[in-house]
């Protein structure tokens, strides 16, 4: 099962956003782009009218939160203050998804640093208020504040998972990162609400990172070796974990621990994996599939599903992942609460066409964090939507290339 590249603690989980709603404009069949070779298929009509449908109950979502966030009675005291600032009105010049193009494009600078209270909507003062943070690789972390928004995401998650490999009340492992990120409170509340028990390891992204900085790499060995160890105790432990979530490069060096003790992730009970970060390539799908779990679910017993996501938006989903496919990686962000959209290099406010690369921009709608538009670290590939979710898509995503050179991709 061991590639022959060793495998490091690499594959950043931002994790994170993820289900219903979206933007689309129908994709016309007589485009010219159908006639040319390699070009994307016509959406077919039943798709278009969900789709259709979807970008309704997305602008009415979309008319009800900016409303909530910019009432004087229900606002948080940042984006009261920042309406001020603005050259219309929200409360009366938005009315449609479309219409928060006027905003300017959030800046993630505004969450280094605080007080975190700012970022707190009146209409829910005196609830108990969470704070997650990103890695801080590049100085002051940036902070979110969050009440229920992340067991709101992972319950929608929850719904797409299929019982069959996820079984309503096993126990799960989190071999994931701790500390102050939303992932393992996440998928903690993602265990219990399926009615089982989570498991969670101790990971410390940051000495991770000041590992890679400072070339250490026997201490990362090391550090990662300690890491699976606490997975591998709970697993082999009795304790009937048949679910889990780890970052790629974790599950491959878990793989690898069992392997050595002569054993495997079906054979310990593991029936569900949920998985993600920039290492989840095709090839390391194909890698992971048709090497470490021994093939797809009916044959190797293990199903694994890819996700997307991050401190503001939540967990995206991925249309099903298959060897006829190429093992292509589409992910669907969570509708309406939160929208991704592949838009050109040289102008943010324009889509790309189905098939075209560009950078990746998210948006944020929930009463507890809004987000008009926040440029991410990634670029990817404009998927066309589908029956599950009748909406844009994004694929193969990457570090977007004008940072790549500046972005610390490795993590875990």
């Amino acid at each position: 099962m061991r590639r022959s590249s060793a495998a490091s603690l690499s594959g950043i989980m931002l994790e994170t956003l993820t289900f219903p709603s979206p933007p689309l404009a129908p994709f016309p069949p007589e485009d010219p782009m159908s006639l040319v070779e390699g070009a994307p298929a016509p959406i077919n009509p039943e798709v278009q009218a969900a789709a259709a449908k979807a970008l309704d109950q997305l602008n009415e979502h979309t008319l009800k939160t900016v409303h909530w966030h910019f009432s004087d009675d229900t606002g948080s005291p940042f984006w009261l203050e920042k309406k001020a600032e603005l050259n219309f009105d929200p409360l009366t010049d938005v009315k449609s998804f479309d219409d928060l193009k006027k905003f300017p494009h959030f800046e993630d600078e505004w969450l280094r640093g605080g007080p975190i209270n700012r970022w707190v909507p009146k209409g829910h003062a005196g609830k108990p208020v969470y704070v997650f943070e990103t890695g801080g690789t590049t100085g002051i972390p940036k902070s979110r504040m969050v009440i229920e928004d992340h067991w709101k995401d992972y319950e929608l998650f929850s719904d797409t998972l299929p019982d069959e490999h996820f079984p309503k009340g096993s126990n799960w492992l989190m071999l994931g990162p701790s500390g102050p990120r939303r992932l393992r409170l996440a998928v903690e509340h993602l265990a219990q609400h399926r009615g089982g028990i989570c498991f969670c390891i101790d990971l410390d992204p940051r000495w991770v990172v000041k590992l890679i900085k400072k070339g250490w790499m026997d201490h990362l060995e090391e550090y990662k070796k300690h890491c699976v160890d606490q997975a591998v105790t709970i697993l082999t432990a009795g304790h009937d974990v048949k679910c889990m979530f780890a970052t790629p490069k974790l599950l491959e060096s878990l793989g690898e621990a069992l392997e050595e003790k002569g054993t495997s992730l079906a054979e310990v009970g593991i029936k569900g994996i949920f998985s993600g970060g920039t290492e989840f390539t095709p090839q390391w799908t194909r890698f992971a599939v048709e090497e470490m779990l021994g093939g797809p679910p009916e044959e190797g017993g293990v199903f694994m599903t890819p996700t997307y996501g991050n401190t503001l938006m939540g967990l995206a989903c991925s249309k099903p992942i298959t060897a006829t496919d190429g093992y292509k990686i589409s992910y669907y962000a969570p509708q309406p609460r939160a929208v991704t959209e592949v838009v050109q290099f040289d102008d943010y406010n324009a889509k790309v066409g189905y098939g075209e690369t560009g950078r990746v921009k998210l948006y944020t709608l929930t009463d507890e964090f809004f987000v008009p538009g926040f440029m991410e670290r990634d670029e990817g590939e404009r998927e066309q939507p589908f029956e599950t979710y009748p909406w844009d898509g994004v694929s193969g995503v990457r570090p977007f290339h004008e940072l790549a050179s500046a972005t610390t991709v490795g993590v875990y």
